[in-house]
């Protein structure tokens, strides 16, 4: 299932997308995110899904634009730290 974190403003629509399929729960992600959006948990999206799965903290949701900021530079883009740091590549940004 493709987990969407974020939120939409009049400038665009930000947000982080977990593919809780392909998520291991490794955590690899939480701490190579430099504005500490990741956590380790249980799937809010699917509660009879027992495994540990990564998504982003409630209270950060509506801060992604600013918070992602550093990491998304306007030209050359490598990979961004969370998007590299995950095995399963569960992990996409909208924007």
């Amino acid at each position: 299932m493709q987990a969407n974190y974020g939120y939409q403003d009049g400038s665009g629509e930000y947000y982080i997308t977990i593919d809780t399929d392909r998520c291991t729960g490794c955590g690899d992600c939480v701490p190579n995110c430099p504005a500490k959006l990741l956590e380790v948990g249980e799937d809010e999206n699917d509660p009879l899904n027992d495994d540990e799965v990564a998504s982003v903290v409630h209270a950060l949701r509506t801060t992604l634009k600013d918070a992602c900021a550093r990491c998304k530079p306007l030209t050359d883009r490598p990979p961004l730290p969370c998007v590299a740091a995950c095995p399963e590549d569960a992990i996409t940004h909208s924007w």
